[in-house]
């Protein structure tokens, strides 16, 4: 792979530059845009480096293959460099991937919405599930989640969770969670032992910050009332929570969990505008696959991606006809071989 090292260090110095200047500093939105440039640079010259170390020690030890008799020897040193050729095809696939990704949105951030569906309390339950099964996801990936709102039934399930799930290629893990879950088990209030389904609905969108998305003040009505708590009864005396709606998509965001009027309003926007980048992607996506013959997920949080079998301890993807029979740990976070093999149907498939 030709690959030009020089181009990289000249970028990441200008990039180290570019952050020390005083105007750049305090603007946050412009800190945040170059440091993940930055970091991402700086991943693509640790890789590129990581690759020229390993041809290196290849090729030093394919040359002393050369001067070597020892039969002994001789298959050490060819399974030594088996291992490292392995090692560094890896890396340039990996690198590849930095270089040209599929999806731009890949390394963004994440807002993860799940709402119960059909099923009543059942439903509220099994979105907890959901909730908990992607919290551990994110702490095995190292990846961090902060609540911006929940609403919570009697029985401790989730009427609706939202939630901003930050790290390295956090869109890329979650992007075809989105749609329909339905889950097939003896809820706890059944007393014949008669299996129910329910559902619940996940959207993933790519965290939109205002350097991707720009909306205008004019464009928004912002309204401000008191938090309630179960049954609507009011929690505080003054008007913390918010309401904003984008007057031009009639998108509408609530937040109510901060005791803070600010915050609020910060954690409504930043839902809004990932609702409304969500919205465009979605809408592109829809023209795309016009002209596509198959894809792996259309993103529409109405289509139903999967399928949780108590009973039968399964677990079935509906887009790729994947099933797995271990249900508890991937219910635990163990997402992974699901996820790599939605990544390798669209792979197939592009």
């Amino acid at each position: 792979m030709k690959f030009d090292l020089e181009k990289i260090v000249q970028k990441i110095s200008e990039l180290e530059n570019e952050m020390q200047k005083k105007e750049i500093v305090s603007d946050q939105a412009k800190m945040a845009k170059l440091g993940r440039e930055y970091s991402e640079a700086k991943e693509v010259f640790d890789l590129a480096q990581n690759i020229a170390k390993k041809e290196k020690e290849i090729e030093s030890l394919q040359l002393s293959l050369k001067q070597e008799s020892d039969e002994e020897m001789l298959a050490l040193t060819q399974e030594e460099i088996n291992a490292l050729t392995a090692q560094a095809d890896n890396d340039k696939e990996k690198l590849e991937e930095l270089l040209n990704p599929a999806d731009p949105n890949d390394k963004k951030n994440i807002i993860l919405e799940i709402r119960a569906g059909t099923g009543g309390d059942e439903s509220a339950l099994f979105a907890a599930d959901l909730f908990r099964m992607y919290c551990r996801f994110a702490e095995i990936e190292g990846f961090k989640v902060k609540i911006l709102s929940v609403s919570k039934n009697e029985i401790g399930g989730f009427k609706e969770v939202i939630a901003e799930i930050i790290g390295q290629n956090v869109y890329k893990h979650f992007k075809f969670e989105s749609g329909v879950h339905r889950v097939q088990r003896v809820p706890e209030t059944e007393k014949s032992g008669r299996v129910h389904t329910s559902a619940a609905t996940v959207a993933v969108m790519p965290e939109a910050e205002e350097i991707d998305l720009k909306i205008e003040p004019k464009d928004l009505r912002i309204d401000t009332f008191c938090a309630s708590g179960h049954g609507g009864q009011s929690v505080n005396t003054t008007h913390s929570a918010v309401r904003i709606t984008h007057l031009p998509t009639n998108t509408v965001v609530s937040c109510q969990d901060e005791k803070s009027q600010g915050q609020n309003k910060e954690k409504a926007m930043a839902i809004l505008r990932s609702r409304i980048l969500a919205k465009m992607e979605e809408e592109k996506r829809a023209k795309e696959s016009a002209q596509r013959k198959s894809q792996v997920g259309s993103g529409d949080r109405s289509e139903k991606i999967r399928t949780y079998n108590w009973p039968q301890d399964r677990v079935s993807d509906h887009r790729i006809k994947l099933t797995l029979h271990n249900l508890e740990n991937i219910l635990n976070g163990d997402l992974k071989p699901l996820i790599k093999a939605l990544w390798q149907a669209e792979k197939s498939q592009s």
